[in-house]
Formats: C-alpha cells, sequence, structure tokens
C-alpha cells in the first residue's frame, strides 16, 4: 500500500504550565481512547507529535488513495473531537474553536535524501 506523509507544525502558548497540560494529555495514561480512535478511522496509519520548546511538529502517514482534508473534515465530526479541540486549544496559539484542519499548517517539503 502507497503512504503518504504530511508534516504540520503549530505553536503551543508560552506558559510552562500549559505545556505540561498538553504533555499529559497526549500521553498514554490520560489521551481519551476516543481520539485515536478517530484518528485511525479516518485513515490514519502512523502518527508522531515532537516538542521543542513551543513549537509542535507532527508527522502524520496515511494511504495516498485517502484525501487529506476530506479526512480532517470528517475527524472534527467524530464523537469528543470538538470536545478535544477546546480542551487542548487552551494550551495552543490558535483561534477558538478551532478544529486539527485549522490549527495545524501543513509543511512544504524542500529536501530529501536522494536514493
Amino acid at each position: 500500500m502507497e503512504t503518504k506523509r504530511y508534516c504540520l507544525t503549530l505553536d503551543l502558548v508560552d506558559d510552562p504550565e500549559l505545556i505540561a497540560l498538553y504533555r499529559r494529555l497526549h500521553s498514554p495514561e490520560e489521551i481519551w481512547p476516543e481520539i485515536p480512535a478517530g484518528i485511525r478511522e479516518v485513515g490514519v496509519t502512523a502518527m508522531d507529535i515532537y516538542l521543542d520548546g513551543t513549537r509542535l511538529f507532527m508527522i502524520t502517514e496515511m494511504p495516498a488513495s485517502i484525501n487529506y482534508d476530506e479526512a480532517m473534515v470528517r475527524l472534527a465530526t467524530l464523537p469528543r473531537q470538538a470536545e478535544w479541540e477546546e480542551t487542548v486549544g487552551r494550551c495552543q496559539l490558535c483561534e477558538l474553536g478551532s478544529t486539527s484542519a485549522g490549527k495545524w499548517r501543513l509543511m512544504e517539503q524542500i529536501f530529501r535524501l536522494p536514493d
């Protein structure tokens, strides 16, 4: 199966307590089970989020046959997703009520190590 990788970025509020909360919310112990289930339901096969200071970097992979934009629109309609976005949105530099698609900015790939 051919997959496509998406790299995205988002900034957190520069507040150590909110950054700590964001980390906890994404920990295996505290993440709401509906969130990874919904991400998988829309076709995402792998997702990693990295943190550097207040900058988040996310790598998402999904089958190339799935339209990324349509998948993100669908994700916003799934159970607890709006509540999740509101909860993590307190930690993120974004407009209130934004969905994941509205918060995360797709990055342009400018280099790939040649084969």
